[in-house]
């Protein structure tokens, strides 16, 4: 057996392994890519734009996974790496500021999920979508590209039309990451209350993680715990509450 043939022997064994290292080399890359832009575009963004690349590239239904070589990377990109990365980001909040949002946070999270809604049903028209159910699907992946998928398959949408509405969560996320630096400063974004409504309007727990991190690191946590209301409460709302609303207006 020759040496490339040992190597990659050892690095399918140790996928998971493996996988730690492209991600990192990935990261690392991205990084120095966004340096280029003097702190306007957020790593993150950068290095979700190389793995929508090597997405492609590995083809099949699980992206670069589909390769044997790589299937460890299906097993950190899944939900129980998410889960932690989220539960692990929320212990960085402090509870006194969490109570200081009160109200307008709830109101935040409520009117963010109404946006995408109504944004989403515009999308899912304009591409010629009729039915109740390929609506609230893509709807529901403009909320975000986790609820998407969730309320397609609670109500049998196509793969066709999940696939869209995943797609246009991942869209919404990139868009976030990219933005959020430049509206930062003239959106009064500098305190902890201003990054929790603004998590809860925007929804997209990646984007706006990475986008208050190129503004300011500490915030994080309080963008993020509120977001992450807002995937939570998109997946019971969509499925159900939004769904039933879409049903009555289209038929």
């Amino acid at each position: 057996m020759d040496i490339m043939a040992m190597l990659t022997k050892l690095l399918t064994k140790n996928g998971l392994i493996f996988a730690f290292v492209i991600i990192g080399v990935t990261n690392f890359i991205a990084y120095k890519f966004a340096g280029l832009s003097k702190g306007r575009i957020h790593g993150s963004a950068v290095a979700i734009f190389f793995g929508l690349i090597l997405a492609y590239i590995g083809g099949g239904a699980k992206g670069l996974a589909s390769i044997p070589l790589f299937a460890g990377v299906g097993l950190m990109g899944g939900a129980m790496f998410r889960d932690f990365a989220i539960v692990s980001t929320a212990f960085g909040a402090d509870l006194r500021e969490i109570k200081k949002v009160g109200v307008i946070g709830v109101l935040s999270l409520v009117m963010g999920l109404v946006i995408s809604w109504v944004a989403g049903v515009i999308v899912a028209y304009a591409f010629g979508y009729r039915d109740t159910i390929s609506i609230i699907t893509i709807a529901a992946g403009v909320c975000t590209f986790v609820v998407g998928p969730v309320t397609g398959a609670a109500l049998g949408a196509s793969s066709e039309v999940i696939a869209i509405g995943i797609a246009a969560g991942v869209v919404k996320s990139v868009a976030v990451m990219i933005i959020t630096p430049l509206v930062a400063k003239p959106l009064g974004l500098t305190n902890p209350q201003a990054a929790m409504v603004f998590g809860g309007l925007m929804g997209t727990t990646s984007g706006t993680a990475a986008g208050m991190a190129a503004v300011d690191p500490k915030l994080v946590p309080y963008a993020a715990m509120t977001a992450t209301f807002y995937t939570g409460s998109g997946c019971l709302t969509f499925p159900s509450i939004f769904y039933f609303l879409t049903k009555a207006i289209f038929g």
